[in-house]
């Protein structure tokens, strides 16, 4: 709701933000008075500094002086730490608001209640977050899906960014759209952090993101490894390393095999994530934007080929039935085909999947053992790396550039939602995410159950209601597919391979020695 700035009615806006000396502007937004940035911007944070963030709108004119939308202020000094808080900004001398998240976090005071080193736990506390989601609680603040507490340690064998052949490291730890960091350690590849963080979890099948940095002096920073973790996938209270890989998580980050020493501790309601599961999934603001890549745009062309390969063989079967290339075939196929058309009811649809899932639970137990958790060092194609910039080309062409990339950036990602699609689906019978699978067999049981109990015309009718009444009921409920928003949740093949754990290095005698001599001084000094 911004004020509109250009004769056509609209505006073209940009943000400046302010925090004591440092200063940040956002891209321009063209012809909108409803603009998303999705932009991140990391400012530091003095005790004697300014605590108020500035915030100032503005509509780019190429011809003229930018005009003035609004300004809003934030008193970061009234806001808790080491917690993401979404605020909406009413803009002052102009009309509208804007929307941002602010984490206040990465503090370096050894009396935080993220340190470590002094952090004791209330074992009231573990004992009140454990009977919050507790099943018999199931019913109270259903939204509330669970709760997870992250230590983060330490890493080692980081890739050197300075020219001293050392780094600056810290950590940056993101569940969706709540962002928490370490310190800053420097002159280190080995650094020790000690922090714990706290997340509420809204989505049991969010992933974890634990990210390290190299921090720059001109506030830049650069990358160092990554690891993300799916929730369900946490091992609850278990210190352990986890291989840092690269900026695609399919190989190796760069370094003596980069690792970070994580523990987990996750306490969460299945009830409340089934229902959450139904639900449409949480949006990432900071997402970043999809462009089109040559090797992007053949990999989702190989995807699809390899599920129609699958479709193909099965039309192939079917045909061959109605050929009569073999008798016996064509024969018990047509008694099959004229006992189910004559004894079909609509209850076996649900069963029918539900033997589709039998047999996938049963693969999926027999070939656990022969899959092995670690997976080697993906090298990834040469051809996926980001796009060069030609900043000699010409405005015209490059507009005309802009519009095909545009179109053909399209075409990629419906061709990959399509792919992903039907890869959800084949690893939800396969029982790839076990909670989704069984979850799956518990819905359809009940529909087989409904469907055998109900006449048709009365569900019909029950759908008919439901559909006609849920605006009235719930006038501010998002449309949502109940079954889009459950697949949402299965991961596809290529999060698969993101998701799947590097072996970490071992660790040597020397340093377990190491490690024991510092917790032995650590405790002396305490």
């Amino acid at each position: 709701d911004l004020m509109a700035m250009d004769s056509e009615g609209t505006s073209d806006p940009y943000v400046k933000l302010r925090l004591g000396a440092e200063k940040y502007k956002s891209k321009v937004q063209d012809r909108t008075l409803t603009p998303r940035w999705l932009e991140q911007f990391d400012m530091h944070l003095y005790d004697s500094g300014s605590q108020i963030l500035e915030i100032e709108v503005f509509d780019h004119d190429a011809r003229s002086k930018d005009d003035f939308m609004g300004k809003t202020t934030v008193d970061i000094s009234k806001l808790e730490r080491e917690k993401t808080h979404r605020l909406w900004c009413e803009l002052e001398d102009g009309a509208g608001s804007v929307f941002i998240l602010l984490t206040v976090s990465g503090m370096t005071n050894v009396e935080t209640i993220s340190d470590l080193l002094t952090y004791q736990e209330d074992p009231e506390q573990v004992d009140t977050i454990r009977k919050q989601f507790n099943l018999r609680n199931t019913l109270k603040q259903v939204k509330e899906v669970g709760h997870l507490t992250v230590k983060v340690f330490k890493a080692m064998g980081l890739a050197s960014a300075d020219i001293g052949g050392k780094s600056d490291p810290f950590c940056v730890l993101e569940l969706v759209n709540s962002r928490l960091q370490t310190q800053t350690e420097y002159k280190t590849l080995s650094p020790q952090w000690n922090k714990i963080f706290f997340f509420n979890v809204k989505d049991i099948h969010s992933v974890l993101e634990v990210t390290v940095y190299d921090e720059d002096k001109d506030h830049k920073v650069e990358f160092l490894g990554k690891v993300s973790i799916p929730l369900l996938k946490v091992k609850t209270n278990r210190r352990r390393w986890y291989a840092l890989k690269d900026k695609k998580l399919l190989g190796r980050a760069k370094g003596n095999n980069p690792q970070v020493m994580l523990e987990m501790d996750l306490v969460w309601n299945p009830a409340r994530a089934a229902i959450r599961t139904f639900n449409p999934r949480e949006e990432k603001y900071t997402r970043p934007e999809l462009k089109f890549k040559r090797a992007v745009f053949i990999r989702n062309v190989n995807r699809l080929k390899e599920m129609g390969a699958g479709f193909a063989e099965g039309a192939k079967f079917i045909k061959s039935i109605f050929d009569w290339e073999s008798k016996p075939r064509t024969i018990a196929a047509f008694f099959a085909f004229m006992l189910g058309a004559y004894s079909f009811e609509l209850y076996m649809a649900p069963v029918a999947l539900l033997v589709v899932f039998f047999k996938g639970w049963v693969v999926n137990l027999v070939t656990a053992g022969f899959r092995s958790a670690d997976d080697d060092d993906y090298v990834a194609d040469d051809d996926d790396e980001d796009d060069d910039k030609d900043k000699d080309e010409k405005k015209s062409l490059k507009e005309k550039l802009m519009a095909v990339q545009e179109v053909t950036a399209m075409v990629q990602n419906i061709l990959g939602y399509i792919a992903s699609l039907g890869e959800c689906v084949q690893n939800t019978f396969n029982f790839t995410v076990p909670f989704l699978s069984w979850l799956a067999v518990l819905v359809l049981s009940v529909v087989a159950v409904v469907l055998y109990n109900v006449p048709i015309r009365y569900l019909v009718m029950l759908f008919g209601v439901h559909k006609f009444s849920k605006k009235l009921l719930r006038p501010n409920a998002i449309p949502n597919n109940e079954l889009l928003d459950f697949l949402s949740r299965v991961p596809d093949n290529d999060q698969l391979r993101q998701f799947r754990e590097l072996r970490p290095a071992q660790v040597t005698d020397a340093e377990r020695r190491r490690e024991q001599r510092m917790k032995q001084s650590q405790k002396k000094t305490s």
